[in-house]
């Protein structure tokens, strides 16, 4: 009779992270920051079919790296999440704060329970009245929930580009030097990427409409990356 195979939980734990965190490092990174009139997204994405970067709901954006299929498995599950919400109650009652605990526990759950963990980092940024009332979630593999001030970068290089952005991050940056600022962090040693290699999307406070969300792309994004 053969003995069963045992792995303590500790070591199952640990190996389940190393495998998650291998996973996200191999895919291209993801910048969140304030400006001064909302928050930019900006991800490394040469695809235009497949986003990285999407809205959620009135004044909430979402931005993920890692395996497509899972994460865009809990966008979904999020926008669903938050138009029944809304529809149910208020639209008001949508919330960063919310969308982020639900998405918490799904990862927590399924980093605990199943097989295989989600290779999946996400961001959930909601835009405020004010910058100070601006909200950026970070959520990582295993469920845990860190609540950013001011920026937030995920996958590829991600401690180079966190190193840099503590650096040259500022409160009330325009929207031209955070375009910049991305562009050049999430370039290949330091240099600018084209804008056909850039997702970039933002939170603006300032639109009339309800809905904050909108991509910036073509000649928009080109003169926001000219000097």
């Amino acid at each position: 009779m053969s003995i069963p195979y045992y792995v303590g939980p500790e070591q199952l734990m640990k190996d389940r992270a190393d495998y998650a965190r291998k996973g996200i490092a191999r895919g291209r990174s993801v910048i969140v920051l304030q400006y001064c009139d909302g928050i930019l997204f900006a991800a490394e994405n040469p695809s235009r079919a497949l986003h990285k970067v999407s809205e959620m709901y009135d004044r909430i954006g979402f931005a993920a790296v890692g395996k497509y299929n899972e994460f865009e498995v809990l966008r979904v599950a999020g926008i669903r999440l938050a138009d029944l919400r809304g529809y149910s109650y208020d639209r008001a009652d949508v919330t960063g704060r919310g969308l982020a605990n639900a998405y918490a526990q799904t990862l927590g759950t399924v980093f605990t329970n199943e097989p295989k963990p989600y290779e999946v980092e996400l961001v959930v940024a909601e835009v405020g009245d004010s910058s100070d009332n601006d909200q950026i979630y970070r959520l990582t593999y295993d469920g845990s929930v860190a609540d950013e001030h001011g920026f937030a970068a995920m996958g590829g290089q991600v401690d180079q580009i966190s190193g840099e952005l503590t650096q040259s991050w500022r409160v009330g940056m325009t929207l031209r030097e955070a375009v910049q600022l991305a562009s050049r962090l999430l370039g290949a040693a330091g240099g600018s990427l084209q804008e056909d290699s850039l997702e970039v999307a933002v939170l603006d406070r300032t639109r009339v409409a309800t809905r904050k969300f909108s991509r910036i792309n073509g000649s928009v994004l080109k003169s926001l990356l000219s000097e």
